[in-house]
């Protein structure tokens, strides 16, 4: 097969860069320097004559630029989710006889290219996919993208940046904290795709593979996908790899694709199907949420079996004490992992375990370490009786059909340790440098007794800078953290004090309703909490309660002689008034759940753990999902909505 031009530019290219390499880092000569400049000589031709020129190319010096922070653009073509399968056989029904382009699904982050008149125009990330982050500067250090192609039209092009696992080891091998290493390829692509600074961008050796042309005009793409995919190769692109496919051949293609993920240096999360007859898919149009001329493959829950070593009681603020699986090691979806949660005592019972016994463990959405199955079931497994913290009583309690474990003790360490290191927390007072270590340390020194001791600790300025971990710039950047938490609002407060089965979303929805007056917070009774929308008697009762203590309410007022309480501005119209959400798996437009609660608390909703009667709506981009809050939101005949779905809710209320 003839080798096109984009292609001999590449090979180039890399010739070129290696014997740099080798020259001018490692002191030794692979090509002589006559044959380097013949070479040379060579590319500047060809860049000339094609018009291709690869952000890599020795010809190019790519000057570094810092921004002061990435712009917000509209996309032109707004960009919807694929709808997802792991079953083989609804991904061949889709498939059917349609000729069509089986691809690696790329796990980095979607990039939207413009070029005009031969030139790189512009780089938008696919943010919440309506609106993205102008990384153009950024795009133009990536390793493999043309700054130049011969195309002069106007050419809008989607394609995944990615960092290929041997570069994501060799970046954390020079990283000797263990905790700073980057956790995997993804998360590392997303940070450098997304920097101010384009020259540590550069650094990172980010990819970019073409995986969609969405428009170049005035060109006949013979109505073929897979035209418009070489067309893009001979452009100076490279494209993700794909195989033409029906559905009888399907098996054969995607035996193919699970053997060379093995091989791969790039990471992938599934496979995409797109019908390569461009004007029948785009004829099928697209359902709220998804297109319908692609499907996406995702690959099945990797299950390891393993042996299940002790069980961990874990004790929490609240007194519930949580068991924690602790197992052999195994690698699941690229990582370690020894350790799973098993929420409650109700769940120990049903798995029937006991230490030995051989366990199916997997990740639940490819993130949460969970077990699937006992295979031994022994039940072997004794409750205990006291708390691991205090070593006072622990006893079983049953609340709606749940058993979990309580310490009793009021006074429990833990319990005191948990609590405090909820009110410094982000979400609460947001005090930086008050780890759970040194709460630890300042609780056993007599420091901090109640919340507003923290508040007061400067008069233990002498003690706590000759403390270890400690110093004078430690202490008083604690100092500066403990100053800026005094502006706060009363929403936080009232989370910060660690009332049970109030967050952050019920306390913000509580404080709306009372305008933000603590004093008719305290004095409200049951039936008036109760009565508001989204509450109910459970927060109603656990509110009263704590507020009928004197001894809490002395607490608080403590407290409150430090801080200064601002009122929470309400943006955007509230929409979502009285509706509760629930969020679960991953998520694909926000960076996390927080990010997408704090959206619905703005708009007036309220975000909950569970699904239950009073849910309005269960966010999760896996529509077709078999998960326990799936089946339980078809059960009481919730609607399940993805992200894409969630966010045309908000735009239709704020249009």
């Amino acid at each position: 097969m003839e080798t096109s031009a984009a292609e001999q530019i590449k090979e180039l290219v890399q010739k070129l860069n290696e014997a740099a390499k080798a020259y001018y880092q490692e002191d030794r000569e692979i090509m002589s320097n006559r044959e380097y400049d013949a070479l040379y000589d060579q590319l500047e031709k060809m860049e000339k004559e094609t018009g291709i020129v690869l952000a890599d190319s020795p010809t190019v010096n790519v000057g570094y630029e810092a921004v002061d922070a990435l712009p917000k653009e509209t996309h032109e073509y707004p960009m919807l989710s694929l709808d997802k399968t792991k079953d083989k056989e609804v991904l061949r029904a889709f498939i059917g006889t349609h000729p069509t382009l089986l691809s690696w699904k790329m796990d980095g982050l979607t990039i939207v290219l413009t070029y005009e008149n031969g030139e790189l125009l512009k780089a938008v990330t696919r943010g919440n996919g309506i609106v993205g982050e102008v990384i153009t500067n950024n795009a133009k250090v990536f390793k493999n993208i043309p700054l130049k192609i011969a195309y002069r039209g106007r050419l809008v092009l989607r394609g995944e940046a990615i960092i290929t696992y041997s570069d994501f080891e060799k970046i954390n091998d020079t990283i000797e904290d263990v905790d700073a290493k980057y956790k995997n390829p993804r998360n590392l692509c997303s940070g450098s795709v997304r920097q101010l600074n384009n020259q540590i961008t550069a650094e990172r050796n980010v990819r970019f593979y073409a995986f969609a042309l969405v428009s170049a005009q005035d060109v006949d793409m013979h109505n073929s996908r897979k035209y418009q995919m070489e067309w893009l190769r001979k452009q100076g692109f490279e494209v993700v790899e794909y195989r033409m496919v029906t559905g009888e051949n399907l098996d054969e293609a995607m035996d193919y694709f699970a053997h060379a993920i093995e091989q791969n240096d790039f990471p992938s999360d599934g496979l995409v199907a797109l019908y390569d007859d461009i004007t029948y898919g785009e004829s099928l149009g697209s359902t709220a949420k998804f297109p319908r001329n692609a499907f996406a493959f995702k690959w099945a829950d990797e299950v390891r079996e393993t042996t299940l070593r002790e069980i961990e009681w874990s004790p929490s603020r609240t007194g519930l004490i949580n068991p924690v699986a602790i197992f052999d090691p195994v690698e699941l979806e690229g990582t370690t992992v020894s350790r799973a949660s098993v929420h409650n005592v109700s769940i120990v019972k049903d798995l029937q375990l006991g230490i030995g016994d051989t366990i199916q463990v997997y990740k639940a959405n490819m993130i949460i370490p969970q077990i699937a199955e006992n295979l031994t079931r022994s039940s072997k497994l004794e409750i205990p009786e006291i708390c691991p913290a205090c070593g006072q009583e622990a006893r079983v309690i049953r609340e709606n059909d749940v058993e979990a474990l309580y310490c009793m003790n009021p006074d429990c360490a833990a319990k005191k340790i948990k609590a405090f290191t909820l009110f410094v927390s982000r979400d609460a007072m947001n005090i930086d440098g008050l780890s759970e270590a040194t709460l630890e340390k300042f609780i056993a020194k007599g420091f901090i007794h109640n919340f507003g001791d923290i508040f007061e600790i400067k008069k233990y300025r002498d003690e706590i800078v000759t403390m270890e971990g400690f110093g004078e710039k430690s202490y008083e950047n604690l100092i500066n953290s403990i100053e800026k938490a005094k502006e706060t609002t009363l929403a936080k407060v009232i989370y910060s004090l660690g009332i049970a089965n109030i967050g952050l979303s019920n306390a913000k929805v509580i404080c709306r309703h009372f305008d933000d007056n603590l004093d008719k917070i305290r004095s409200a009774d049951e039936e008036e909490i109760s009565a508001i929308d989204g509450i109910g008697p459970v927060i109603a009762k656990s509110l009263t309660k704590y507020f009928s203590n004197p001894e809490n309410n002395q607490k608080v007022d403590h407290l409150l002689k430090y801080l200064h309480i601002n009122k929470e501005e309400i943006s955007g119209e509230q929409i979502f008034t009285g509706m509760n959400f629930v969020i679960t798996g991953s998520l694909e437009h926000f960076s996390n759940r927080g990010e997408a609660k704090n959206l619905i608390e703005s708009l007036g909703g309220k975000v909950t753990g569970s699904v239950t009667g009073k849910t309005n709506y269960l966010i999760n981009n896996d529509v077709t999902s078999t998960s326990s809050k799936n089946k339980k939101a078809n059960e009481l005949g919730i609607p399940i909505i993805s992200e894409e779905t969630f966010l045309e809710l908000v735009n239709q209320g704020e249009a």
